[in-house]
Order: C-alpha cells, then sequence, then structure tokens
C-alpha cells in the first residue's frame, strides 16, 4: 500500500481546455497528494513519456504513476498511443485510464484489446466529475499495489 505522504505523478493526456481545467479541479478535490502533468496531444504523450524535445529532463518529465488517456486526441489519438505505449517493455507497466466522452462499445472494446487499465466515460457534471477521480485515487493508490514509478525493463 502506498505511504500516504507520497506525492504520485498523474499525466493527464488531454486536448481540450475546459476538460482540462475540470480534471485538473476535480483532483484537487480529492486528497490524492499528487502533481499533474498535462500534454494536449497524442504526439506529446508519446514526447513526455520517450523523454524526447521539450521533455528530454526528467525533471520536466517525471515517469508517471497513472496516465489519463482521452481517446480523441489530436496527431495521434488514443487508441493509436494506447497501442505504442503498451508495446514498449519500459512503459508497458504504467496504468492506463481511458477518460473519455465516448460510451461506444467499440471504443471500450478496443481499448481493454490493447492494455487499458480502465474505461472511464467523463461525468456529466463537475459534482459527478470531482466522485469519479476520488474514486479512481483511492483504488489506484489505495487498494492496488503498483511497481514503483522508476522501475523499468
Amino acid at each position: 500500500m502506498r505511504n500516504p505522504r507520497d506525492r504520485i505523478t498523474i499525466l493527464l493526456a488531454e486536448d481540450t481546455p475546459d476538460d482540462q481545467i475540470s480534471i485538473k479541479q476535480a483532483l484537487g478535490e480529492s486528497r490524492l497528494r499528487y502533481k499533474l502533468y498535462i500534454v494536449k496531444d497524442g504526439e506529446e504523450l508519446l514526447d513526455y513519456l520517450q523523454r524526447r524535445r521539450q521533455y528530454s529532463e526528467l525533471v520536466s518529465a517525471p515517469h508517471p504513476n497513472l496516465i489519463l488517456l482521452d481517446l480523441y486526441l489530436p496527431k495521434i489519438n488514443g487508441i493509436e498511443a494506447l497501442q505504442i505505449i503498451k508495446a514498449n517493455p519500459k512503459l508497458r507497466r504504467i496504468p492506463i485510464v481511458m477518460l473519455t466522452s465516448s460510451s461506444s462499445e467499440e471504443d471500450i472494446r478496443r481499448s481493454y484489446e490493447l492494455g487499458a487499465s480502465s474505461y472511464l466515460t467523463k461525468p456529466s457534471t463537475f459534482e459527478l466529475l470531482v466522485e469519479a477521480m476520488n474514486t479512481l485515487a483511492e483504488y489506484w493508490f489505495d487498494i492496488v499495489e503498483l511497481p514503483p514509478a522508476n522501475t523499468h525493463e
């Protein structure tokens, strides 16, 4: 079980500024000690994870404990990014929660087939988003055991 004093790193891949703000505020309502990093498209997500371009320094791109991944990202969409991440031995252990507006059975099925850890349809109100973020934080950081963020094969 995680030490409650530990700060965890969450990487949010979301292109919609209003959703970025809402998710950040909803996480702020949780009791979780976290550092949130936000990328706006799939290409930037992969740059962050592979420490390329502006993310070449560890301090600017700490290894995330959890990725919240939108399905409809520009440049490289969420499904393509998920597939690339899960194919990489150094990244595949990072839990990825698809956090998207789509409730399509095909999107859900495909996400799980490619290795998504969870699939969450974005709640319709801020209050429900806060509840979802609290539940998500409790599950991923209080209930389940995760490998250390700096574990690489």
